[in-house]
């Protein structure tokens, strides 16, 4: 047990049960203390004082210890992680291509190197695994490996054939309105499983939802990535919040977020919002125009009821009205200024169904 968590635990309990009833803490600052003992707990560098680079003795080496991989496998696998073998690479460092024994077996396998010049360092490294680990849906990317040896930080995931969403919202003329439906399905069944995992207390609010972080695979089936932004959050309540600082990308983050720090499960709808938006119109929020962004657009166009006249050229004349209708509502809903206004993801899943119906 972490000492810091046990005392934070200790206090607020302590504090609860002071006689002067006027000196109690609220429910809220309870919350919020029991949720920074969890998170303290959670750190992998508190399961062990000693974890660093190449510690083999530490708690999450022997937790995970069925899912290292030797860093020399890797190199093989990637010639020297020559650029070759280089697919991609976001805010923890170069993704690489390459074939690997793992903990499931050998198969291709999507690899993602640390490069501290990128932001993200060994808080983001450990909490992947950790996160990864704890929950497992068929619409989030599996872990299937890591390797933390000679000051290396490398995560080996099942390897996305068709890579990350954003790649086609832009180019691909082939993505059918019906599919572009099913993969926002399944990104939903994914946050909503993240939202409400049903076996834990704790949910996750993931900070960092956008077309980039969905993956594709060869069936176009979609799974939620990277998750070194996550925070974890108490699940048995409708609305609870963090305080934090404001982290994720432009044009996907909540505003309220933003300006004030309080991070909720309704942040990560509306960046879902965000992301819906980029499907139907085939464009990415930000890479729109310098005048108007994406979202501006939309709130406009839906204000004045000429949605459609934004809906990506491609699909227009696929779209069952009902079928966009459904989609747009619930869509707009994730838009919402006022938190408590979004749907809940179980929601959001239920409604693109029913565009999805529509449409068959």
């Amino acid at each position: 047990m972490n000492q810091q968590s046990f005392n934070i635990l200790a206090e607020a309990v302590y504090d609860c049960l002071n006689e002067e009833r006027s000196q109690c803490p609220n429910i809220d600052e309870i919350v919020l203390r029991l949720e920074k003992a969890l998170e303290l707990q959670l750190k992998p560098e508190n399961y062990d004082n000693s974890i660093g680079e190449g510690t083999s003795s530490s708690f999450i080496h022997k937790k995970f210890q069925l899912l290292k991989v030797e860093l020399q496998a890797i190199k093989s696998a990637t010639n020297g992680f020559d650029d070759s073998h280089c697919i991609g690479k976001g805010g923890f460092g170069k993704v690489y291509k390459g074939e690997l024994v793992h903990s499931k077996g050998q198969s291709v396998v999507a690899i993602k190197r640390l490069d501290r010049a990128f932001g993200q360092g060994d808080p983001e490294f450990w909490k992947q695994i950790i996160m990864l680990s704890l929950y497992r849906h068929g619409n989030i990317v599996s872990l299937l490996g890591f390797c933390d040896d000679c000051g290396e930080k490398i995560l080996v995931y099942d390897y996305a054939s068709k890579r990350s969403l954003d790649l086609y919202l832009n180019y691909d003329k082939d993505l059918t309105w019906v599919q572009r439906l099913e993969i926002c399905i399944g990104a939903a069944r994914g946050l909503a499983y993240l939202h409400n995992p049903g076996q834990t207390q704790q949910r996750v609010l993931h900070r960092d939802i956008k077309s980039s972080n969905i993956l594709l695979d060869e069936n176009w089936n979609a799974r939620i990535a990277d998750f070194g932004l996550s925070k974890f959050g108490p699940a048995n309540q409708r609305y609870t919040f963090q305080v934090t600082n404001g982290v994720g990308t432009v044009g996907y983050c909540d505003p309220l977020y933003v300006e004030t720090g309080l991070l909720t499960k309704e942040s990560d709808v509306y960046s879902f919002g965000v992301v819906l938006f980029e499907i139907l119109c085939g464009r990415l929020c930000i890479r729109y125009n310098h005048d108007k962004r994406l979202t501006a657009l939309v709130r406009e166009c839906y204000k004045q009821k000429t949605i459609a006249e934004i809906v990506y050229g491609n699909i227009k004349d696929e779209i069952n009205p009902d079928s966009l209708k459904a989609f747009t509502t619930i869509a707009y809903q994730c838009l919402n200024r006022d938190q408590e206004q979004r749907p809940l993801m179980t929601e959001v899943v239920e409604m693109l169904e029913s565009a999805l119906i529509c449409q068959t």
